[in-house]
């Protein structure tokens, strides 16, 4: 069965905050989605999932199944039924090329809702560990997967592409210190919610803004105190969070995952109050954001201005393309080759046999390496004459009288 590598997607190109969050696939949701998906499509053997807080895209390598066919089983999964706005928020492709071309895009950032995003590859190799943890990765994703990597390592050494920070977490700690200025922020009492890669990254570019009065939340508390730990703050108790009592913060930043509306109420008093909500599902009823005390931001409003290196970026995206574009021919190269090499196998027996006539016949020699060797030789030949259709029987006569010509002149 011949297979093709396949794509769905719904991102930020297409989708708001609220209409993506009915389609995020929450870590613990992702086993069984998989599971469920391999069980009705029986002909998928390889399968990426790749989840950020801007896009949910499923890659399958499948002979039979269809992007479409997976779209309309990921929205079953969802509890959605198929309307017309559903082919305004999707976007797919069954085409091998189209799909790798489009990973490439993705991978490298210029499908980004910030230029150059440097987060996205690290979130590509996490899909690709979990697909390789359940054997998904298949042949087609497999190669895609090397064509990604090769490509990131050349546009991080060979453009200026990645300069700059672009991350949501920056961002974050940036709109403080905007909000309240460089000197009042240091001591604004700030709590984090969650302890996934967002807040270690909250924590990391900390060290640029230097706040001092911070707290972590987290459902599991032992994962909370460790990042506290290391980081020097204090930990706040996930059962305050879930009742909303938020005491006298000045600013939330929440990135828990799979904790839809987890902040509904929270104290307003006269002073300028911070809320940013960094998940998917959203962590925090919007509403809020209508007191005219309270600032709120959420993913598509906090990524706005964030390009501060955009002209540099925008420079460098010429030279991106172009080395996506010769990795894209790389990767269709092999496709091709794959393909012919699996064509030209099913004639190899037949070549064997003829060319072991030809060695007794016109040699007089039944020595099983000489034909074993012409053998292949004979095939290489054909690959690189990039023959997509069977060998006619004359052709293979007179590549065998041909090759077995050059082996009798080095054998001499």
């Amino acid at each position: 069965m011949v297979k093709s590598l396949r794509y769905i997607s719904i991102s930020h190109k297409t989708a708001s905050v609220s209409l993506r969050e009915q389609f995020y696939i929450a870590d613990d949701e992702k086993y069984g989605i998989v599971k469920h998906l391999c069980k009705q499509f029986s002909d998928i053997s390889g399968m990426l999932l790749l989840v950020t807080c801007n896009r949910t895209e499923v890659y399958i390598e499948s002979g039979i199944t269809t992007a479409s066919m997976l779209q309309d089983a990921l929205m079953s999964l969802k509890g959605k039924k198929y309307n017309a706005q559903s082919e305004i928020l999707f976007t797919k492709n069954d085409s091998t090329r189209a799909s790798v071309k489009h990973l490439l895009k993705v991978s490298s950032g210029l499908e980004s809702k910030v230029l150059g995003d440097a987060e996205i590859i690290h979130q590509i190799k996490n899909a690709y560990l979990f697909s390789m943890a359940y054997h998904l990765q298949g042949s087609l994703l497999e190669r895609a997967m090397q064509t990604i990597f090769r490509s990131h390592k050349r546009i991080s050494n060979e453009t200026k592409f990645r300069d700059g920070t672009t991350s949501v977490a920056y961002k974050s700690l940036k709109v403080i210190n905007d909000t309240y200025g460089k000197s009042a922020a240091k001591t604004k009492k700030i709590l984090f919610i969650g302890a996934g890669d967002i807040v270690v990254q909250l924590f990391k570019y900390n060290s640029k803004f230097d706040f001092n009065n911070i707290y972590i939340s987290n459902r599991t508390e032992e994962r909370a105190r460790t990042l506290a730990k290391m980081h020097h703050c204090k930990v706040y108790p996930w059962k305050k969070v879930l009742e909303n009592d938020f005491q006298d913060f000045d600013v939330i930043i929440s990135a828990a995952s799979n904790c839809p509306k987890l902040i509904k109420n929270f104290p307003v008093t006269g002073s300028k109050r911070v809320l940013i909500d960094l998940a998917l599902p959203s962590n925090i009823d919007k509403y809020l954001g209508q007191n005219e005390h309270v600032l709120y931001y959420d993913l598509d409003t906090i990524s706005v201005d964030l390009e501060d290196n955009r002209e540099k970026r925008l420079a460098a995206i010429d030279k991106v393309k172009e080395i996506n574009e010769i990795e894209l021919a790389a990767y269709i190269q092999w496709l091709e080759n794959a393909s012919l090499r699996a064509s030209m196998a099913k004639h190899k027996k037949t070549i064997f046999k003829k060319v072991k006539a030809y060695l007794e016949t016109e040699l007089q020699t039944e020595d099983p390496q000489t034909a074993k060797v012409l053998t292949n030789q004979i095939m290489k030949k054909m690959i690189s004459q990039s023959k997509t259709i069977g060998p006619s029987s004359q052709e293979i006569d007179a590549l065998i009288c041909q090759q077995a010509s050059i082996l009798i002149k080095v054998a001499i």
